[in-house]
């Protein structure tokens, strides 16, 4: 019996999640889902489909006490059956087991970026009682811009671009105002300068307060970038080239994701992304923006918005993986209001025409219909057409992170950790997931709550509410008319929509044209509402509120029995009644 003693001591010491097991046995299946679920690594032998598997269960029986399978080890020590490891991980303590504490490490927690998702986790490990450490280090774009602690979100995306959206929206007040018995000067002009002024002295606010918020929850912060050398060891390296080394239990990346450029001559030379617009210190002036992304529109939107000249190159669909139908009712009001497209088209060159301030550009493209090639001047040149994560020369191959091949996006499973157990990812570098800051914020907290809080509850990416702040604002929740339809069916996917006034635009004279609403609803499944779409005024804020009712499962009848505040945009969900499947005209026709 001594080699099969052997064999079972050296399947325990090689491997850290070893399981005895038959292929045929529900609860050995329910263990090893159990493991896949919370992405944990494990090794199964199958005992009955070795020769000798009978004489490896009797010996295991000898070792342990225990004859049935499946039969789990961590670690070299022996956890018992089913019940046991499932009661293990019931309890919050499964983990523990798999990746255990040591007094030997510098930190509790090391988190390697400084955006939303990463402080969210690190100041509620904080709060937790944990040892904490948190990492941040902007490169510069390709033009020289850098920027604060507090991620994307706060110095180079939401926060700034709503803010410019906001300067936009008053322009397009000052015009109504007069209608509404406001008289002033007839001269109105926007300064860009101002603007950027004193959007950026808010964020510089900001900047500031995350830096004593995590000194005052007593987190060490480093502006130092961060590279993996083992599992729990991480080498630093600040801006001075001073290196350092740092050690801790668990790590969590949340390094988020930068614009991408395309490969065409003069794009880095010449052009800028969302990373550069909102410190511009000059107005961008005439202005061609290079994709239909939701951060491509914005800025068109803004731009536009504050009297500059726009043209959008686009290289097929708008927002891809929004409702179709939705996204061209913001192209077309976006035209409607001045802004240019070019459509199918790509850029092919980007050359400099004179210096200056602004300097002069031409920018050269191709329409995807024809072939023809054209060429516009102008000022400035954005670049919207994606984004790539942050995930190279971070270390990630010197422990075995496993990334999508594709998009080279970190691979975890609904708990957050990657394939080695104690290295988590928060945010915008999770493959599969959604791109939002207060994602990243929630899934951040929840994280921290199960590593030291005793929680289970995982972040759920189902249902999340979300807004795109072009002129005319998009919110929506769920799925997209076209992605219901591959669900469900055709047949069972009944879509509740209307055209509609705001009361404000009556006076003003404003266009109502892309006033537009929608519920799309599962008919088998008591018409419970799947998609929420709204294209109009304020839709960030109706959509908000609508988002908890979506999240508990909520029907039509649920929204025909709640009773509408009039005069506002968010009542029209309260009162739909005609469906597309009727043909029935929704044209807006008053309050």
């Amino acid at each position: 019996m001594a080699p099969i003693k052997d064999l079972i001591e050296q399947n325990i010491k090689d491997n850290t999640v070893m399981m005895f097991s038959k292929s045929y046995c529900p609860f050995c299946k329910k263990v090893k889902d159990l493991f896949k679920s919370i992405n944990v690594t494990f090794s199964a032998m199958e005992l009955d489909l070795l020769d000798n598997g009978p004489t490896i269960q009797d010996k295991l029986k000898e070792l342990t006490g225990q004859k049935t399978v499946p039969n789990v080890f961590i670690r070299g020590k022996h956890i018992g059956g089913a019940s046991d490891t499932i009661k293990l991980h019931t309890d919050g303590k499964l983990m523990e087991l798999i990746v255990p504490p040591s007094e030997n490490y510098t930190y509790d927690l090391i988190v390697v970026g400084g955006g939303s998702g990463g402080l969210a986790c690190s100041k509620e490990a904080a709060n937790l009682g944990r040892k904490v450490a948190v990492l941040d280090f902007v490169k510069p774009s390709p033009v020289g811009t850098s920027w604060g602690l507090g991620g994307t979100c706060v110095n180079v995306g939401c926060i700034p671009k709503k803010l410019m959206h906001q300067a936009s929206l008053l322009g397009h007040d000052l015009e109504d105002a007069r209608l509404y018995g406001w008289d002033f000067d007839t001269k109105v002009e926007h300064n860009w300068v101002t603007m950027r002024e004193n959007v950026q002295n808010h964020i510089g606010s900001l900047n500031w307060g995350y830096r004593v918020e995590l000194r005052d929850k007593k987190i060490t912060y480093k502006n130092a970038t961060g590279e993996l050398v083992d599992a729990h060891k991480i080498k630093t390296v600040d801006k001075k080239g001073k290196v350092t080394e740092m050690t801790a239990q668990h790590i969590v990346l949340a390094t988020g994701l930068r614009p991408r450029y395309p490969d065409i001559p003069g794009a880095k030379e010449y052009g800028i992304t969302s990373d550069d617009l909102f410190s511009l210190e000059h107005s961008p002036g005439k202005t061609v923006v290079v994709g239909a992304s939701y951060v491509a529109l914005e800025c068109a939107g803004f731009l536009s918005g504050v009297n500059l000249d726009v043209t959008v190159l686009v290289r097929s669909i708008l927002l891809r993986g929004f409702d179709q139908q939705m996204a061209e009712k913001i192209g077309d009001d976006m035209i409607n209001h001045g802004v240019k497209f070019k459509r199918p088209a790509i850029p092919t060159k980007v050359e400099l025409i004179e210096e200056g301030t602004p300097r002069k550009l031409r920018v050269h493209y191709k329409s995807l219909e024809t072939g023809e090639e054209s060429s516009i001047e102008c000022n400035t040149v954005m670049f919207g057409i994606g984004r790539d994560p942050c995930t190279q020369e971070i270390g990630l191959e010197n422990v075995g992170v496993k990334l999508n091949a594709k998009n080279g996006k970190v691979i975890a499973g609904d708990n957050e950790q990657s394939s080695v157990p104690n290295i988590f990812a928060v945010g915008d570098i999770l493959d599969g997931k959604l791109e939002l800051t207060p994602v990243a914020i929630h899934a951040g907290r929840l994280l921290a709550q199960r590593l030291y809080g005793g929680s289970n509850e995982l972040c759920d990416y189902v249902n999340v509410a979300t807004t795109v702040f072009t002129p005319l604002e998009y919110g929506c929740i769920g799925l997209s008319e076209e992605d219901a339809t591959a669900q469900y069916g055709e047949e069972n996917v009944e879509v509740y929509h209307t055209s509609y006034q705001p009361l404000e635009y009556t006076v003003a004279k404003r266009d109502m044209a892309g006033c537009y609403a929608k519920l799309i609803c599962n008919k088998s499944d008591n018409e419970r509402v799947v998609g929420f779409h709204i294209v109009g005024p304020n839709a960030g804020e109706v959509t908000q509120g609508y988002a908890i009712a979506i999240k508990l499962g909520a029907t039509k009848k649920d929204f025909d029995r709640t009773v509408g505040i009039h005069p506002t945009v968010s009542e029209v969900f309260t009162t739909l009644g005609t469906t597309k499947r009727s043909g029935f005209d929704v044209a807006a026709s008053g309050c």
